[in-house]
């Protein structure tokens, strides 16, 4: 079965750097043995070094902003990250939020094949997102984000709503669902809730062995 793992590398030391290469090309080589897509969500430092270490892996920046050519000291423009290898970005994370203006300018500047998950911390706030249509939403409720407890399993509601809501409204857009999500179980869980698949992150970042997290994540597939 087809499902789409998105790993968010974040910040974590533990992916970062050489570390962020290592991950990625476990990454890739699990993509290669599954029918499930692996995407890694990484830091715009290491964008260059994770495409060149893993050239067939789906690599995302972790943000960007709705900027052109110019005076924009510290944003993230668009056109620069996908030099440097971007083949997709999320946006809005509960860790970096913007406004539905910021989302929709930025969906006008990409072009149509480039990847947009736009992240939403309930269904009223998926259902706004869906609107603009983004390639995918995302819906991580913030209080269960790095969590023990997957949302799969504290709030399977949340999950098949926002499938439900997103799909009523916009139903071009793909729907993933993510916090606390930290293996094949939780991600068997929430294609039955509806969705395609998963984006995460400390569950594979922090783990003492993320190759075997991975297979385990789509053993259930």
């Amino acid at each position: 079965m087809s499902a789409l793992i998105v790993v968010n590398f974040k910040t974590y030391a533990s992916a970062q750097g050489e570390a962020a290469v290592a991950l990625a090309k476990a990454m890739a080589e699990v993509d290669a043995t599954t029918d499930a897509t692996m995407v890694a969500v990484v830091s715009a430092f290491d964008l260059s070094a994770v495409k060149q270490a893993a050239p067939n892996l789906e690599v995302w920046t972790q943000h960007l902003d709705p900027i052109g050519w110019g005076s924009n000291t510290g944003w993230l423009h668009p056109e620069t990250a996908m030099g440097h290898g971007a083949t997709g970005s999320i946006i809005n994370h509960a860790e970096h939020k913007v406004d539905l203006g910021h989302v929709e300018t930025l969906l006008a500047q990409l072009p149509d094949d480039f990847p947009v998950c736009a992240c939403a911390a309930d269904i009223d706030e998926a259902k706004a997102l869906a609107s603009l249509s983004p390639t995918f939403i995302a819906v991580e409720p913030p209080e269960l984000i790095g969590g023990d407890i997957s949302v799969t399993t504290a709030d399977p509601g949340i999950v098949s709503g926002t499938a439900e809501a997103v799909k009523a409204a916009n139903p071009n857009v793909r729907v993933l669902c993510g916090a606390g999500v930290k293996n094949g179980a939780d991600v068997a869980m929430a294609l039955e809730l509806g969705t395609e698949g998963v984006l995460l992150a400390s569950g594979v970042t922090k783990a003492n062995d993320p190759a075997e997290v991975l297979r385990d994540l789509v053993s259930q597939l």
